[in-house]
């Protein structure tokens, strides 16, 4: 390669820094998250106020809701206070990451304070190449949506623990699984809970125009298990060629007092020992799981339809986790000598709990703030404007879904629940696209990647507060900037990527984005 070239390619590469740069100076502009979160819950509150009397409005694109119109509704008035007022704890008890993240970590805190993660990491990575852990993580974030949100609890904050355990930078383990987490939240090797609850909103949808079509919760799988390699390749390749490189080398001075660099050491014979009977202990457990799931009348598979999708085993994984990771922590601190009795139990879960203090404050206000943008309608008005926007343009083609992708990331900015942002758009865009030609599983699949990108940069995300407690423990003084910033890449590269593969997946190849699913749709 010549010195030109060499310029060049390193003139490209300042400017992206530069650029993330002013991303980052701009976004720690803001005052703390906690703060910042206060003055949107009183900017939603007087903005609801001037859009209601200004008679702010859209159609409403529900079917059974024909002929209704949704509108602003103001919490600028006394009914608007007394709702706060009376609302406000169960706003935020009743925010669905808070049980989810305090339950899990009663269970990690054991596992954490007995040494059993620390011992499990190093023999994880010990003599592993650098450049395979950072592309595992990110595929681990991706396959651990099976499980709902334990890849948030779990491996989002371990991910960070492995960096820092190899002597790298512990935020850019963070962004690798958060990556996979959240910016690859559709994609997977399996069928997970998400696609029969987009499926059955689509196939509503579809019905406006095809009362006998139908979707299944396999319309997507082949887009999607292929999109699972692609995510992790890209987020791999962000992380270690501009993510890194522009965190630079990891500064204890700037982390809690209670981050200690640890040093990948070989595991000593008692550490050994301690797994081995961990891992015994973990196949007993596993067994007597497998033994509630596994037949057809297993007391954990869904006591109505005997299946494992919607079961109790699903939707109470975290309290499955959290047990597991406490019955295997005592057993492993037992045999390693680092806890002894149940006071060392619960000394370890106390701890855990006390490093969420500035999580659980930021999830007061950020309930809040999520509760009064609900109320106000600004989140469903936004989408239905939106796809209303779209439908006028009058595009075709792969430019029609290009800018579809853009508008449901755009939409998924401030309307972060996917199946929220669905049920309100799809009506629109379902019918819409069916009548140029195509099928709901192609603009299902394309939808999806939209949904899917911009979850890392909004703190609309229920766990955005999370993600900023662990990235604290590592930088006292990041701020939103800071974060959206390591982020950004992962979202602006992932929705080219992403976008160029469906491209070339339906319009050049013509191949199904799943079983039996069609790509155009004719009257």
């Amino acid at each position: 390669m010549n010195k030109t070239e060499n310029d060049r390619k390193n003139l490209q590469r300042s400017f992206f820094t530069r650029f993330l740069d002013s991303v980052e100076w701009l976004g720690n502009l803001l005052p703390h998250p906690v703060t910042l979160f206060a003055i949107l819950c009183v900017l939603v509150v007087v903005a609801s106020g001037i859009a209601a009397a200004l008679g702010v409005s859209v159609a409403d694109p529900r079917p059974a809701n024909e002929g209704e119109w949704i509108a602003v509704n103001s919490l600028l008035n006394a009914e608007g206070l007394r709702r706060l007022i009376t609302e406000m704890v169960t706003n935020f008890t009743g925010f669905a990451p808070l049980g989810t993240v305090l339950v899990a970590m009663l269970g990690v805190g054991v596992a954490e304070h007995s040494g059993l993660l620390s011992a499990s990491m190093r023999a994880l990575v010990l003599n592993r190449s650098p450049r395979i852990v950072t592309y595992a993580v990110v595929f681990a974030g991706i396959m651990s949506n099976t499980a709902a949100e334990l890849g948030y609890v779990v491996l989002i904050p371990l991910a960070a623990m492995i960096f820092h355990s190899l002597g790298r930078h512990p935020l850019a383990g963070l962004a690798a699984a958060f990556c996979g987490v959240s910016g690859g939240y559709s994609a997977n090797l399996l069928i997970g809970t998400v696609d029969p609850l987009l499926s059955g909103i689509t196939q509503e949808a579809a019905h406006l125009l095809d009362p006998t079509y139908m979707v299944g919760a396999e319309a997507n799988w082949f887009f999607m298990f292929v999109s699972t390699f692609f995510v992790t390749i890209i987020g791999g390749l962000v992380t270690e060629y501009i993510v890194e490189p522009k965190l630079g080398k990891f500064d204890p001075a700037y982390a809690e007092d209670d981050i200690d660099q640890q040093r990948m050491e070989g595991l000593s014979s008692i550490e050994k020992r301690a797994l081995k009977g961990t891992g015994l202990a973990m196949l007993v457990i596993v067994a007597l799981l497998v033994a509630t799931i596994a037949p057809e009348n297993g007391i954990l598979r869904d006591p109505e339809t005997g299946l494992v999708s919607g079961s109790p085993f699903l939707r109470g994984i975290v309290v499955i986790v959290a047990v597991l990771f406490t019955v295997l922590g005592f057993v492993y601190g037992r045999l390693a000598g680092t806890m002894h009795n149940d006071c060392d139990i619960v000394n370890a879960m106390a701890k855990s709990m006390s490093s969420l203090g500035l999580y659980i404050v930021l999830v007061f206000f950020a309930a809040q703030f999520v509760a009064l943008f609900n109320w106000s309608n600004f989140g469903t008005v936004t989408a239905v404007a939106g796809a209303s926007l779209l439908e006028s343009l009058g595009l075709s083609g792969p430019g029609l879904f290009a800018l579809f992708i853009v508008m449901c990331a755009i939409i998924n900015l401030s309307l972060g629940s996917a199946s929220a942002q669905w049920a309100v758009t799809a009506p629109i865009f379902v019918p819409m696209l069916m009548l140029m030609g195509y099928a709901p599983e192609v603009i299902q699949a394309a939808y999806r990647i939209g949904d899917s990108v911009t979850n890392l940069i909004t703190p609309m995300m229920s766990y955005f507060g999370l993600i900023m407690a662990i990235a604290a423990r590592y930088r006292k003084d990041l701020g939103i900037g800071t974060l959206i910033a390591i982020m950004l890449p992962y979202t602006l590269f992932m929705l080219i990527g992403w976008s160029l593969l469906f491209f070339v997946w339906v319009f050049l190849l013509g191949l199904p984005v799943g079983p039996g699913s069609a790509t155009y749709y004719t009257l």
